[in-house]
């Protein structure tokens, strides 16, 4: 009795041993577009940075959010491009959602611009395609004259681009309504469209700006002033895509600054305001891997 316990026991040993081995040898698995909601951090210098990574061999798209949203604001966009082949990386800047300064690893406040370099160095990206919308545009802009060899294509949504040249401060003074930034941020990049139809993604934007921008967050500058010089020397294919009852930067002003972009196709979306990537994510999606596909 007591041998024919020990073969058993024996024998059960072995195979968890076995089954053990098994799993240790196994590869891990693959991180996927669902996975890459948790996030992680890069310790960098200066910030310590969250970001978002769909994996895979696709070719890498990065996001830069507007200055009312955090990397939260691009799910549509991260869940389509994924399906769609690419690898999605989006960060939450310096000072916004879950990233971090760091003054004792590195100065302060850097630039979008720099971190986002530091970045694709820590991620091996080499060439990748860029998008920016409304404030992440600023940024889209900046870096991609700052760093030509590793930009693929450009797409920028809704932004005046900061330019600091005369034509646009001009403009800007033109059309902006008296009083209006003193009103929430929703009035301002919300279409009253969206906001009035669809209660749920109102209230949801609402929610990821209002935990976006950090308390003592400090406002980082461009790595250099954006200006219609600096971006005339941007050759990679640019994809400017302007919406209609954009309160901040309607068609009429990004075509002010569109003009000293070379290589740049233009689309205009109706009936959606600043937050056009959040409010019709179907057709703006749509637009950006068409412009992708060819690039």
């Amino acid at each position: 009795m007591v041998r024919n316990f020990m073969v058993r026991r024996s024998s059960g040993l072995f195979a968890a041993a076995i089954v053990a081995l098994a799993l240790l040898l196994m590869p891990s698995a693959p991180v996927t577009a669902e996975d890459s909601t948790n996030g992680m951090y890069a310790e960098l210098p200066g910030v310590k940075l969250w970001f978002t990574d769909s994996g895979g061999a696709g070719t890498p798209v990065v996001l830069l959010h507007s200055n009312t949203g955090n990397s939260e604001i691009w799910a549509p966009q991260i869940a389509a491009f994924s399906k769609a082949g690419y690898r999605v990386i989006a960060f939450d800047r310096r000072g916004w959602g879950r990233s971090t300064a760091n003054p004792a690893s590195g100065p302060q406040p850097g630039s979008i611009a720099g971190d986002l370099d530091m970045l694709v160095d820590h991620l091996k990206l080499g060439k990748f395609h860029l998008l920016g919308v409304a404030g992440g545009g600023f940024a889209a802009l900046d870096y991609a004259a700052w760093h030509p060899e590793h930009i693929q294509s450009l797409i920028v949504g809704g932004s005046t681009g900061a330019l600091k040249d005369p034509e646009i401060a001009e403009f800007i003074a033109r059309i902006e309504i008296p009083e209006i930034r003193k009103q929430p941020a929703v009035y301002l990049e919300v279409a009253p469209s969206y906001r009035g139809a669809n209660v749920d993604g109102t209230k949801r934007w609402v929610e990821i700006n209002a935990h976006s921008r950090q308390p003592d967050a400090v406002a980082q500058p461009m790595h250099t002033p954006n200006t219609f010089t600096k971006i005339e020397t941007i050759t990679a294919p640019v994809l400017l895509i302007a919406a209609d009852a954009d309160l901040l930067a309607p068609p009429a002003l990004m075509r002010v600054w569109a003009a000293h972009i070379k290589n740049h196709q233009w689309a205009v979306m109706q009936d959606a305001g600043h937050a056009m990537a959040w409010e019709q994510p179907e057709i703006f999606n749509r637009l950006v891997l068409d412009f992708l596909g060819k690039h």
